[in-house]
């Protein structure tokens, strides 16, 4: 699947999880709970095809987000 799969939110996500910080971290930043984020992550990670946060990196990375 291609980035036009992924939500704005789990874009966003992906970004901030570049920046190599905690997910708690991304949660203050957005203003949601970590649980949110990890529900948002999860969906993305399901989207991209990947299981770990660095494959989610470079998938990132590799699709300009």
């Amino acid at each position: 699947m291609g980035v036009s799969a992924l939500t704005k939110r789990e874009r966003v996500v992906l970004a901030h999880l570049r920046e190599d910080i905690t997910l708690q971290d991304i949660a203050d930043r957005l203003w949601v709970t970590r649980n949110t984020v990890k529900s948002q992550l999860r969906s993305a990670y399901r989207k991209m095809g990947v299981s770990t946060r660095v494959d989610a990196v470079a998938w990132a990375r590799a699709h300009g987000i």
